[in-house]
Order: C-alpha cells, then sequence, then structure tokens
C-alpha cells in the first residue's frame, strides 16, 4: 500500500484494494531456504510474537486470509529512497488501517478500508509539497471479503525462513493485477501491481510480510516498496478515519 493513489489502480482493477496489499521484511530479514525443521515441531499460541513462527506440516497450503480483527507492528521500507519508518496495520470488526511513519519521519500516509469504502490519504512524501495538504481519496467500494476474494487467486511460491533474531517460517504466495489479454500465448499485457505475501505457515491469517510492486506505489520512483511485521496478534486493534475522510469533508 503506498501513499495517495496507492492502491487506486488496483482498486478499480478488482472492484476495489493492498493492495490493501498487504507488502516488506526488515532490513536483516531475507528470504531462505525451504523449509527444514521436521513437521514435528510444536505450534504455538495464536497470540504470539511473529517471530515465533514455525514450520507447519506438509500439506496442501491455504492462501492467505486477511482477518476481522487484528494487530500488528514492524516497518515500512522504500529501499531507493533510503525510508524505514513505523508501520502499524490494525483490523476491527472487518475494517482496517495501515499507518506509516508520521509526522516526525520522512513519510507518514495512511490507507483504510471503512465501511465498505477504500481510502488513502498521504500527510508527507518527499517531493510532494506539503502545502496545499493532500486530499484524503476515497477510492471506491471496497471491503475485507473482496480483498479476501482478491487473494484467493494468488499463486504458490513455496515454503521458506525469513531469517533475523528468530526463524520464521512461513508461506510465500504471489498475487497481481495485469491489464491485457488473459488467455496464455503471445498477447500484450501490463503489469498493474505485483505483490508477495508472507504468511505463516501453520496460521495464514497471520501475515509477516509484503513486498508490492506497481503503478499503486506512484509517488515511489522505485513503483515499490515493503513492509514487514514484527508482531501480529489475533485482537481487535484501532481503525479512525481521519476528519479529511468524513463524506462532508471530501
Amino acid at each position: 500500500m503506498a501513499p495517495s493513489r496507492t492502491l487506486r489502480t488496483l482498486a478499480a482493477a478488482v472492484g476495489g484494494l493492498i493492495a490493501i496489499a498487504v507488502t516488506g521484511p526488515a532490513m536483516a530479514m531475507v528470504p531462505s531456504l525451504a523449509r527444514t525443521t521436521p513437521a514435528a515441531a510444536p505450534s504455538l499460541p495464536g497470540a504470539a510474537l511473529a517471530g515465533g513462527f514455525t514450520p507447519a506440516p506438509p500439506e496442501e497450503p491455504r492462501p492467505p486470509l486477511l482477518p476481522a480483527d487484528f494487530q500488528g507492528a514492524g516497518r515500512y521500507i522504500v529501499r531507493d529512497l533510503g525510508i524505514d519508518v513505523p508501520f502499524t496495520w490494525q483490523g476491527r470488526n472487518g475494517n482496517s488501517q495501515m499507518i506509516a511513519g508520521g509526522p516526525e519521519y520522512p513519510i507518514w500516509f495512511t490507507n483504510l478500508i471503512y465501511d465498505n469504502t477504500l481510502y488513502t490519504l498521504t500527510y508527507k512524501w518527499p517531493g510532494i509539497p506539503p502545502d496545499p495538504p493532500q486530499p484524503c481519496h476515497q477510492v471506491g467500494f471496497f471491503n475485507r471479503q473482496m480483498f479476501n476474494d482478491l487473494l484467493k487467486t494468488a499463486r504458490f511460491v513455496g515454503p521458506e525462513i525469513l531469517q533475523g533474531n528468530n526463524s520464521r517460517y512461513v508461506d510465500h504466495w504471489r498475487v497481481g493485477v495485469v491489464a491485457g489479454f488473459t488467455q496464455p500465448g503471445e498477447f500484450p499485457r501490463l503489469p498493474l501491481a505485483l505483490g508477495d505475501v508472507y504468511v505463516d505457515q501453520r496460521d495464514p491469517s497471520r501475515w509477516a510480510q509484503v513486498l508490492h510492486f506497481g503503478i499503486q506505489n506512484l509517488y515511489d520512483p522505485a513503483l515499490d516498496g515493503w513492509f514487514t511485521l514484527n508482531t501480529f496478534w489475533h485482537q481487535p486493534g484501532q481503525v479512525i478515519l481521519p476528519d479529511s475522510c468524513l463524506p462532508s469533508s471530501i
């Protein structure tokens, strides 16, 4: 998910969102070898730190799923701009909100799914004048169910280990929106948005990181960015629609 017009094209392509899509790892975390720990490794409680991911038994993996209630925190990284800022993603009753950076950081934006509507609002971004303030963009009709339907079309890449302070056993999925012919063969196609989603092998509703590329990252010269979630709980979070996104302000 990226600033301002980040999700506009993706939303239109699927009837609405990360983008919400979700989304990239911390600097020290690198996708590595496939699962190597025996399948009998014990599972951890659902509210464990993301660093506690353990390998799942070999079976057909389930695609990523965005839960109705959750709290996640980590970093949002735009490598070509040298940006590494705090990031949160929270959900409550099916609504959800991403916040990257803040007033004291070089970037600051929020993306929301709120009452079946997708919003994106950029407060700060390099090269974007602060005055006048950027408006809140009401992208259109979109909700959690539509996002999860999009995730069902994701292609399974394989099991991986994200290495950091704790090894995290994840399943790697690729989801994308492409304009052009959908039949195989030598036809013109244009990738609008691509995302690599990493979720817990035992619980695909526990998100670890997302790397995304496409015209939804319009403000980034390299058209990419990522976020990592160092913690993830299945507990209701806080989702607040900014005043500038209220119907009377748009």
